[in-house]
């Protein structure tokens, strides 16, 4: 497996790289996680994407879209984080989350990062260096804690 990362604007996705996006993420956030949800939020024009190619197979991997301050919170922010199914266990996602925080201080400052995570991910975010603030909520129809890493 070789992966290539690549962080740009959205106007700067290929048509390509977008369907294989949206592919993506409907493929694991509406079919596999079951739940129906309006994911083309309009946030997407405003931030920058992270993708993690597979160049031998030409296929996405992982993918991240890394948000600016006042998008979808005050601060900057991190959503859509995923890996697909054919990728899991190999550490990419443990990687796609190093690459994300990296690439948002590189593009918005080192500021705080908060993010909505689903609660049974506490731990994995836990272990980049970010706590929990605030209650259990419900997105969905699935657990979700807002977090936050100074």
């Amino acid at each position: 497996m070789n992966i290539q990362w690549k962080c740009i604007l959205f106007e700067e996705l290929t048509v390509h790289e977008l369907y294989a996006i949206m592919h993506l993420r409907n493929k694991v956030f509406v079919v596999e996680q079951n739940c129906v949800f309006q994911d083309a939020d309009f946030k997407d024009q405003y931030c920058h994407h992270l993708m993690a190619w597979d160049t031998e197979q030409n296929k996405l991997a992982a993918y991240t879209r890394l948000v600016p301050p006042g998008v979808a919170y005050r601060e900057m922010s991190i959503g859509r984080v995923i890996t697909s199914p054919a990728y899991r266990g190999v550490g990419l996602g443990k990687l796609l989350m190093e690459k994300s925080i990296l690439n948002c201080s590189l593009i918005f400052g080192e500021k705080p990062i908060k993010i909505g995570a689903q609660l049974y991910l506490k731990k994995m975010y836990e272990s980049f260096g970010f706590q929990q603030i605030g209650e259990i909520y419900d997105e969905d129809g699935i657990q979700h804690i807002h977090m936050l890493r100074n």
